[in-house]
């Protein structure tokens, strides 16, 4: 199989950037077009109502913290200011899957959180859900 698209799923976590890194790495060895995807977690837009803040406002910083490691990671890794970024707003477990089926990508790269053993069963995980449900070849870039 040939990878001509490649989704690269970051967040704001520290292994964003070595995520981004090999999933931009890979896409140059094989010709193939990369886009980034940062899922903006509507779950975590919870706000705070006593100091003033409210759920709008609260999406309001996500996405704009998303925009900004986007550019960052853009940067960071020498590509052009034109590259491919989703930003959606959802569950990014389920949110990933169909930005990859939509965009019909070839592979998807993410990254583990850190978690393993009890904590990583008990919470679960982005990729492990996403390696279990997608359809595509996944690349697991692990934290280190």
């Amino acid at each position: 199989m040939s990878y001509k698209k490649i989704l690269i799923a970051v967040d704001n976590r520290e292994n964003s950037m070595n995520v981004s890194r090999k999933g931009f790495e890979l896409a140059a060895q094989l010709q193939a077009e990369a886009a980034l995807i940062f899922v903006v977690d509507k779950s975590k837009a919870i706000g705070n109502p006593d100091t003033g803040i409210m759920p709008d406002e609260a999406l309001l910083v996500l996405k704009k913290e998303a925009q900004e490691a986007l550019d960052q990671l853009i940067l960071l890794n020498n590509q052009k200011k034109e590259t491919l970024k989703f930003m959606p707003e959802g569950l990014p477990k389920e949110t990933i899957l169909k930005i990859a089926a939509n965009w019909e990508a070839d592979l998807i790269v993410t990254g583990m959180n850190g978690k393993g053993g009890l904590s990583l069963w008990v919470m679960g995980s982005v990729a492990q859900f996403i390696v279990l449900h997608s359809p595509l070849p996944v690349m697991i870039v692990p934290n280190r």
